[in-house]
């Protein structure tokens, strides 16, 4: 993921005024500006303003997308969409109201939710290599096993529990922060938080032997 993911053609970009396609750099000047100038700029048509306000958040949201959607291209995709809507709807965003980081997370959780509710057909292009017989490509398979029965027990979690564990322990976000993401309370996380883990506890439990089995040195 490359902070170049938005596409300066894009049609949402041809509203008065539009944006080159020649990428501008964050200066000095404008690099350490909080994210309320920087979007008060944007509200005056500065697409220097909003190239650095991408660059500056970007990479997170792309990882968090990421980690929900698990595809590449999905992911893209939201944390595109997403950002281009901070430039369609430049003249609407009211400083002080909401950290903009939340407002970015809030939007790009709700698009992942979305998206992962709408049937699909496997993609795939997201199936992996067969590995070879080399040792170090053994143990990769095997490491890869374990990934995958770990995401295979998150991804029975209901949407509102996965969405809580990742914000907490890939996004390390405090329960106060992941409640405002959620646009729930720092009670309701808790409780997310603690369904989760309980039932990602029983779902490992079943796992236990072919964990083991996948670890095993052939």
């Amino acid at each position: 993921m490359t902070v170049a993911c938005v596409s300066w053609d894009d049609p949402a970009f041809r509203a008065s005024p539009e944006p080159t396609t020649d990428a501008v750099r964050p200066t000095v000047e404008n690099a350490g500006e909080p994210d309320d100038e920087l979007l008060r700029r944007i509200g005056e048509n500065d697409e220097l303003a909003f190239r650095t306000l991408v660059e500056r958040h970007v990479d997170r949201a792309f990882a968090l997308a990421l980690r929900i959607l698990e595809n590449r291209a999905d992911a893209d995709d939201v944390v595109q969409d997403s950002l281009l809507k901070v430039w369609t709807h430049r003249h609407r965003w009211e400083c002080g109201r909401a950290k903009f980081s939340t407002w970015l997370y809030r939007v790009v959780t709700n698009r992942c939710i979305d998206l992962r509710r709408r049937p699909r057909n496997e993609d795939v292009e997201a199936v992996g290599e067969v590995a070879d017989g080399a040792p170090d490509a053994v143990t990769a398979m095997h490491r890869s096993e374990v990934s995958e029965l770990l995401d295979a027990a998150m991804n029975r979690l209901p949407d509102q529990q996965r969405i809580a564990i990742i914000l907490s322990y890939h996004e390390t976000m405090s329960n106060a922060e992941i409640a405002d993401v959620m646009d729930t309370t720092v009670s309701a996380v808790e409780s997310l938080l603690k369904r989760a883990r309980q039932q990602l506890r029983k779902l490992l439990r079943r796992s236990e032997p072919d964990i083991r089995q996948a670890l095993t040195d052939d």
